[in-house]
């Protein structure tokens, strides 16, 4: 085992504050990491305050981690120390499921462990995440970055880049399509990025006249204020598709009327319940279907990154030290930032 310096809780209504945590020794097919980037996600802070009531104290947050290898296990073939690598979301699955064998780790049958705040399938260690030093990590999941890509900003895609790319390419977005994206957050811009670049038409569905411009400036073909009611008349049995990246309750029924028919509604940021309800009609009247994602299996989340260098798709970001991460917290909750903060984790070296 070996210390490491970090940033965790070690409460709900506790700050983020240094602390030191082990990582484990090397296993054979262990890849040790030096983090050069963590982002932020919105669910650090969900989980760091145990706002769904399964938090495990002390916690590391962190999941979009972005560094440089520096030790390898005896049986790892695809890395070496000095490589430049990525990890997201999760850290391991049982790897002998079906949904495994088929390359979605992210619905392991078996359940997947994410990054941070799950036992260890090997030795029941909690994990720790991104918001370190160091990392170690099987071979298996780590990621490697594409030659080209902005090591700093391509840390958000992989939780917000992977969570909107995943459903566009499972239910084939590209040309001829036409896209709506609700929601102009972290996952949002991402959204109107990716879907563009598969060559669909993008359409940004916002409260707000004020977004109305930044939409447009991240790549989005139109936008529709939602709360006019005469601009989502225009609109209506318009879309293919509605990628909805809201995280809190809202009405879907306006969206669902903007469908097609054989339209399809793909929830990404709604963990809760629908509310106000689904109206049957708006379903059942034009075959009109309800989907739901999450993330993308590590074979997809390469893909993507390949896929953003190949395109200049980068996460728009503001980059943050690590000492500064409560305010951050709070611009989070404000809806502050535009779009995702990222950690130099340089500055965990300077902080008391």
């Amino acid at each position: 085992m070996n210390q490491v310096k970090a940033y965790g809780t070690h409460a709900a209504d506790a700050p983020l504050a240094p602390l030191e945590i082990e990582r484990r020794t090397l296993r054979a097919d262990d890849v040790a990491i030096d983090i050069m980037y963590c982002g932020v996600c919105h669910s650090d802070l969900h989980i760091a305050q145990n706002d769904w009531g399964t938090t495990r104290y002390p916690l590391v947050p962190g999941h979009e981690i972005v560094g440089k290898v520096t030790h390898v296990g005896n049986d790892v073939t695809r890395f070496a120390p000095g490589d430049l690598v990525g990890v997201g979301c999760m850290v391991d699955s049982c790897r002998s499921c079906q949904a495994c064998a088929e390359g979605v780790e992210q619905y392991c049958l078996n359940g997947v462990t994410m990054t941070y705040g799950n036992d260890d399938r090997h030795d029941g260690s909690m994990t720790q995440g991104g918001y370190s030093t160091d990392i170690v990590v099987s071979e298996a999941f780590v990621l490697r970055m594409p030659d080209g890509i902005e090591l700093s900003s391509a840390a958000p895609i992989l939780c917000a880049g992977i969570t909107t790319y995943s459903p566009l390419r499972h239910h084939g977005v590209g040309k001829g399509h036409k896209v709506g994206v609700i929601g102009m957050g972290g996952l949002g811009h991402m959204g109107v990025k990716l879907a563009r670049a598969l060559g669909a038409e993008v359409t940004v569905f916002t409260r707000s006249d004020a977004k109305v411009a930044e939409a447009k400036s991240n790549g989005a073909d139109h936008v529709v204020v939602s709360s006019d009611d005469a601009q989502m008349a225009a609109v209506a049995e318009t879309f293919d598709f509605m990628l909805d990246t809201v995280p809190v309750p809202h009405d879907v029924n306006p969206y669902l009327a903007a469908l097609k028919y054989d339209g399809t509604h793909i929830l990404v940021g709604l963990i809760g319940p629908v509310d106000p309800p689904i109206g049957g009609g708006n379903l059942i009247g034009k075959r009109r279907m309800i989907a739901g994602s999450l993330i993308g299996g590590i074979a997809e989340t390469q893909e993507l990154l390949e896929f953003c260098a190949e395109h200049g798709i980068t996460c728009d970001v503001e980059m943050l030290d690590i000492r500064n991460i409560n305010e951050a917290y709070e611009r989070m909750q404000k809806g502050d930032v535009r779009y995702r903060f990222v950690i130099d984790m340089a500055t965990l070296n300077g902080a008391a």
